[in-house]
């Protein structure tokens, strides 16, 4: 398994180039040069795609979840066993550390598929018995042929996370990785084939999202859509999608919270707080991006904190010692920079980082941006409403309780906060009054696939993870016998 410089779509079982025989550059960000092409598909592949998922659709469906599980573990293994070549594409791909590949992106990914594989085998309906000698029973259906759209920041781990859930439940799938990080999508293209994955069951089709994405929303046959990525495409998707009827799954953006209190367990909360804001160069939905500290505590965390994030070290994705690696791309690396320049026309101090790091050698031309903290904002200004998703936070300090909730709650995001406390009341307080869909108490990024993950307001709308997911892929069919 190793890397194409042509990648193809995959379609019924195979590789194809898309019709149009038009391709994309896709950019290895660690140094601003092209390393491959891609397919420009089009509605065309996404009809060629969606024949070939319906085609596959009965046997798939019947055949059995312990068979399904059978080829889900096969897929799994394969990507385990492959994990350095997945990784390096990953990094590749990304620009992150080689290192944040391969311990989390990776292993992630094919925990994901091994997990959904396992859960179908448990996953029960719903029996109500009646006084009237009747009994009612929930019959769980796949929906047939449903659409994944996966964002670019954790491509094969949030790809894995809704096409194992779907292929579980019995469902064929068309999928669009993004454009920006193809390659380990493409790799899982052949691995399904060396598992033996019946063609037309998982269909990958690449391309810009505004041509490929928006033929998978609009076309009539694809009965439910999965999509993670920003929250105004969400809104472009929904408004196609709600007068079809489709089934509607949206993870969304976020501006998230980190809130820590003076009785925190320091040394743990200031070693998570710089991964929790830096974790990918930023570029993680559950990062947080606004961090706000009680006042008596507050001159103690900066300094320290701000030490710390000088230390970390910018540099070659593939050098093992690397921290920061690159951001995704040009433009979004001039969006992140635009709203440094911005944070400074609105009052703000920079305090480390604030400028775009320029490498020596291979990675001169790489987009790189050094870790940035800024205090002095506003807790209502644009910096601190506005999603950046990179490698920037903002520092307040806050006084009360009710004084922090109305900062962490202004914005128009509700995806997940985190509270540094050692006050199991306040604890219970926060998490119960906080607009999030995750809420996180001394810890940051722990993550249990039993549950439901999702946010509230402009964040997102439905819930992933364990049986929510599971529930979303299946039409339920409710069964009344009388006897």
């Amino acid at each position: 398994m190793k890397f194409d410089k042509n990648i193809r779509n995959f379609i019924y079982g195979e590789l194809k180039a898309p019709i149009s025989n038009s391709h994309i550059d896709n950019y290895d960000p660690s140094t601003g040069t092209v390393y491959s092409k891609i397919p420009d598909s089009d509605e065309r592949d996404v009809g060629r795609a969606v024949k070939a998922a319906q085609l596959a659709f009965p046997h798939w469906s019947s055949l059995g979840v312990e068979r399904r599980f059978r080829v889900l573990l096969r897929i799994a293994d394969i990507v385990e066993q492959h994990l350095e070549e997945f990784a390096l594409a990953e990094s590749t791909d990304t620009g992150k550390p080689l290192s944040l590949a391969k311990s989390v992106d990776i292993p992630r990914a094919h925990a994901n598929i091994r997990f959904f594989a396992t859960s179908i085998l448990h996953f029960s309906s719903e029996s109500h018995q009646m006084e009237k000698e009747a009994i009612n029973f929930t019959l769980r259906q796949p929906l047939g042929v449903v659409g994944c759209i996966s964002p670019w920041n954790l491509p094969l781990y949030l790809f894995t996370w809704k096409i194992a859930p779907a292929l579980a439940a019995g469902n064929t799938i068309v999928a669009k990785p993004s454009e920006l990080t193809p390659m380990t999508a493409y790799l899982l293209s052949l691995a399904c084939i060396e598992a033996g994955l019946p063609p037309g069951v998982l269909n990958i089709v690449h391309g810009y999202g505004n041509k490929t994405g928006q033929a998978i929303v609009e076309h009539d046959d694809i009965k439910a859509i999965s999509f993670t990525g920003g929250t105004n495409t969400g809104s472009t998707i929904a408004r196609i999608a709600a007068p079809r009827f489709k089934k509607l799954s949206l993870e969304l953006g976020g501006k998230n919270p980190n809130i820590i209190f003076a009785d925190c367990d320091f040394d743990k909360m200031i070693s998570t707080t710089v991964r929790s804001s830096f974790a990918n160069q930023g570029q993680i939905c559950l990062c947080g991006s606004r961090i706000f500290v009680e006042s008596q505590l507050y001159n103690v965390f900066k300094e320290e904190f701000v030490k710390r994030v000088k230390k970390l070290n910018i540099g070659n994705p593939l050098a093992t010692k690397t921290d920061q690696g690159a951001v995704v791309s040009r433009s979004h690396m001039e969006k992140v920079l635009s709203y440094i320049e911005l944070a400074k026309q609105e009052g703000g101090i920079v305090l480390c980082g604030g400028e775009r790091v320029i490498m020596k050698g291979k990675q001169k031309d790489g987009y790189y941006i050094a870790p940035t903290v800024i205090e002095g904002l506003p807790h209502d200004c644009r910096t601190n409403q506005e999603e950046i998703f990179g490698p920037v936070v903002t520092i307040m300090p806050f006084n009360k309780e009710e004084e922090v909730l109305k900062y962490a709650n202004s914005t128009v995001y509700g995806l997940s906060a985190t509270v540094w406390t050692k006050d199991i009341d306040r604890a219970h307080r926060m998490a119960e009054k906080l607009e999030a869909g995750i809420i996180w108490v001394n810890t940051w990024m722990t993550r249990d696939l039993r549950t439901p993950f999702g946010g509230v307001k402009n964040s997102g709308v439905g819930r992933e993870g364990g049986l929510e997911a599971l529930r979303f892929f299946t039409e339920a069919k409710n069964v009344c016998i009388r006897y």
